[in-house]
């Protein structure tokens, strides 16, 4: 059970920081991402999780590789949705 209520707790944490991103603008692709995706009848709540699987992509391989945020990566995997990119796409 703590399994799955840490990742509720991780995934209600993607989606606040994304949330947070449209809100201030920055980086300015979460917010045309995000109006993308509803303009073509995305729900609001989906569209938030795809991008927080962008995002948690993202930080698995900084994490990982030990290096810093990609911006440029996550910026162009966010324009990208709602196809999202391959598990490695983030080691290039």
């Amino acid at each position: 059970m703590h399994e799955e209520d840490d990742e509720t707790l991780a995934e209600q944490a993607l989606v606040e920081a994304i949330e947070n991103q449209v809100e201030v603008d920055d980086p300015p692709a979460a917010r045309a991402t995000l109006n993308k995706l509803t303009l073509v009848g995305h729900p609001r709540e989906e569209s938030l999780h795809l991008m927080a699987l962008v995002l948690a992509q993202a930080i698995r391989t900084m994490l990982r590789e030990d290096r810093p945020f990609d911006r440029a990566w996550y910026e162009q995997a966010l324009r990208a949705l709602p196809d999202l990119p391959d598990d490695d796409s983030a080691d290039a």
